[in-house]
């Protein structure tokens, strides 16, 4: 089914099986589920059905949770194989993740002194200041 160079060259697959076969979706129908809530354009417009047909040279955009795929269909696939090959089947012309503003666990672990609660010695301090004992 494949060849030394790369898997066989399929001309219009159906943009299910697509999504499928480069591991975009782990199942068709997850893949079709995506399809159907709206998740999926092709070449700029909104499909509703898994049975729409890509060819080579079409772009697909895909919204899923964490991020958003702008990926150029270079040819179908006929299995659903390792990445290495589905790799083969797409170029990836996803714009770059957002910078993260997230603290490191380092980050979190590690806080400036005089922070968060007060340690034993400050919480005496600050009771022989009140006059609590």
């Amino acid at each position: 089914m494949t060849t030394e160079d790369g898997p066989d060259i399929v001309a219009r697959q159906r943009i299910d099986k697509w999504l499928f076969f480069t591991r975009v979706a782990k199942s068709r129908s997850l893949a079709q589920t995506l399809i159907s809530s709206g998740r999926v354009k092709v070449n700029g417009s909104r499909i509703a059905q898994p049975s729409v047909n890509v060819k080579p040279g079409d772009t697909v955009e895909v919204t899923l949770d964490r991020r958003d795929l702008v990926l150029k269909v270079v040819s179908g696939g006929s299995r659903r194989g390792p990445y290495q090959e589905a790799r083969l089947l797409y170029e990836d012309h996803s714009p770059p993740p957002p910078p993260k503003n997230e603290l490191t666990p380092f980050e979190i672990a590690t806080r400036a002194a005089g922070s968060g609660r007060p340690e034993k010695k400050d919480r005496r301090a600050l009771n022989r200041l009140l006059g609590r004992g």
